[in-house]
């Protein structure tokens, strides 16, 4: 009898969990039926609009700076987990940051994220998380996730989770398509990055149903603004991983000194550099870009070249993504942020912001970052060497850019106000406001300027600025 009651109640216990099953299964058949994915390997779409690049705004919080697309298109293999996005775009404005390239292609392909620029092809890692996000999270591709991450179905509502990457929560309107996703990102600047995605205004294109306007949002600013074009379902899509992503195996890990002066050093290996300092008894760093690896690295380094003295201060030159993105991994070990005061209070709270989705070396370490602020200018000095921490005033980049002045060697650190030319290339025809911006104010600060060491690029002479805004040497 024992033996009867027994499995009558775990018939009774799984018969919900069956029917709940069966229904969820049922849901989202039915999308994919009504959206046209059942047979769909692969898409294409083309598309003109804008986009807003995220975490590039000049005044932190804000909306990324304006580009208009001239060409957009993006090619998805469902099947291989693999897309390519092919934009050409030109700045709408004259503010805030982005990739100065026109013409950009950004693929993923699996674990692998790269971009190509002209002829240049390079690891894009830090990208991986997002570009999987757009991947999935095109109407089709949210269906063949669900039924892939199982899926679970709340009325209208989809929700499932892609471990490491994103959560997402698509809406299913009356005709059973998408028409809105709401997802969080594992992101290394603020931990859990809100995206929403909206589509509206479905055609139907041989079988398959795609919404002609897309609407993006990141942490509520917008993102990108897409009116469609053109829709090719099954279209050849054939990615390939370029054997030099597939053999660089963690790009942002490799970190090569150079000693520019005594107790200074340029640490590249990469697109985005640091400068290690050392004073009488601590290390300064310059900069913290992209990620948990990337920091990590500069930090080994730099203990490594300033042994039995601690890093106290990381400056971050500004808040864009791309260059805070290591802060997190500083602050995990107890080392200051110095930012400017328009950026303390973004950084503040994206340093206290949680990263549950992919936990990283902040969120394990449970401490809590110090951010302490710079306004116009701020005088580091152990009695033999001095550092200056000055405020680039009206820049366009970004209000808080903050530049790094040695003055007794004469080096001045500064991030993307001037990136130098690869050597013998001629002057750009039109200067960039940037650089001109930057030139101003070290005249007006009346800074003895030798060298400078970019944060993207390599060590160039005063002279090589001058030349690149037509200026006298």
């Amino acid at each position: 009898m024992r033996m009867i009651i027994t499995s009558m109640a775990a018939l009774l216990f799984a018969a919900p969990l069956m029917s709940h099953a069966q229904t969820t299964r049922a849901v989202l058949e039915d999308a994919a039926s009504a959206l046209g994915a059942s047979n769909l390997t692969s898409l294409e779409f083309v598309a003109t609009g804008a986009m807003f690049d995220t975490g590039q705004s000049a005044v932190p919080g804000q909306r990324g700076p304006q580009f208009a697309l001239k060409s957009y298109a993006r090619s998805i293999n469902y099947e291989t987990a693999s897309a390519q996005t092919d934009f050409e775009r030109s700045r709408a404005e004259v503010r805030g940051g982005g990739a100065p390239a026109p013409r950009q292609i950004q693929v993923v392909s699996g674990d692998l994220a790269w971009n190509v620029v002209g002829d240049v092809i390079a690891p894009a890692p830090v990208a991986l998380a997002e570009r999987q996000f757009q991947l999935w999270a095109t109407p089709q591709g949210v269906i063949k996730a669900a039924m892939k991450y199982n899926a679970t179905v709340d009325g209208r509502t989809v929700s499932f989770t892609v471990p490491s990457r994103f959560t997402m929560k698509a809406t299913l309107n009356d005709a059973k398509l998408v028409e809105k996703v709401e997802a969080m990102v594992a992101n290394p600047v603020v931990g859990n990055l809100p995206v929403e995605i909206r589509y509206a205004d479905y055609k139907d294109f041989g079988g398959v149903k795609f919404p002609m306007k897309i609407t993006a949002s990141a942490a509520g600013v917008p993102a990108l603004e897409l009116a469609v074009t053109d829709v090719r379902p099954n279209a050849r899509v054939d990615i390939q991983v370029p054997e030099a992503v597939r053999q660089s195996t963690q790009p942002y890990a490799r970190v090569t000194p150079q000693k520019v002066a005594d107790g200074v050093w340029y640490l590249t290996g990469g697109t985005h550099h640091s400068v290690a300092i050392e004073m009488k008894d601590h290390a300064i760093v310059v900069e913290a870009p992209l990620n948990d690896e990337r920091a990590l690295a500069v930090i080994t380094t730099v203990r490594e070249l300033v042994p039995n003295k601690p890093i106290r201060y990381v400056i971050a030159s500004h808040h864009h993504f791309d260059h805070s993105g290591g802060l997190r991994a500083f602050a995990s070990v107890g080392i200051t942020v110095v930012a400017h005061e328009s950026d303390r209070a973004f950084l503040t709270q994206a340093l206290a912001a949680p990263a549950t989705l992919s936990p990283d070396l902040l969120a394990k370490s449970g401490r809590k970052a110090q951010v302490e602020a710079v306004r116009e200018r701020r005088v580091m000095s152990d009695g033999t060497r001095t550092v200056e921490i000055h405020h680039i005033a009206g820049s366009p980049h970004e209000d808080g850019m903050l530049m790094v002045y040695l003055p007794k060697e004469k080096l001045l650190i500064q991030a993307d106000t001037f990136t130098p030319a690869p050597p013998n290339a001629p002057p750009p025809a039109t200067p960039n406001p940037n650089s001109v911006n930057l030139a101003d104010n070290i005249t007006r600060l009346k800074l003895d300027v030798d060298q400078h060491l970019p944060l993207h690029g390599r060590i160039v002479p005063m002279a090589d600025l001058n030349r690149a805004i037509g200026r006298a040497q």
